[in-house]
């Protein structure tokens, strides 16, 4: 059984670099689920935030806790020019463009 349920949703897109193993890992998992390797990548990354107990305690402990932004967020269609440069008021979503 998959560990992962994807679902569709709106997201932006994010450059990221990855190591190479890692992104082939990513298109075989998508395969696997027949999800796109950007759901794949959303996904387990929910799931890490969501079971890593050390950060749920610190997302507890300091809620407003602001960090600069390190994605480099591409420019969505009809989406504000300041999301181009990291701005993280909408949804994130990380592509992997190495196959």
């Amino acid at each position: 059984m998959a560990l992962l349920t994807v679902k569709a949703s709106k997201k932006i897109d994010a450059t990221l670099k990855l190591e190479e193993s890692t992104a082939k890992m990513i298109d075989r998992y998508a395969a696997f689920l027949n999800v796109s390797a950007d759901e794949v990548v959303e996904k387990g990354m929910e799931y890490i935030f969501t079971k890593d107990k050390d950060f749920q305690q610190h997302l507890d402990k300091q809620p407003d806790f602001h960090v600069p932004a390190s994605l480099r967020i591409k420019k969505a269609p009809g989406t504000p020019t300041a999301m181009k440069n990291g701005n993280r008021n909408g949804a994130k979503s990380v592509a992997s463009d190495a196959k």
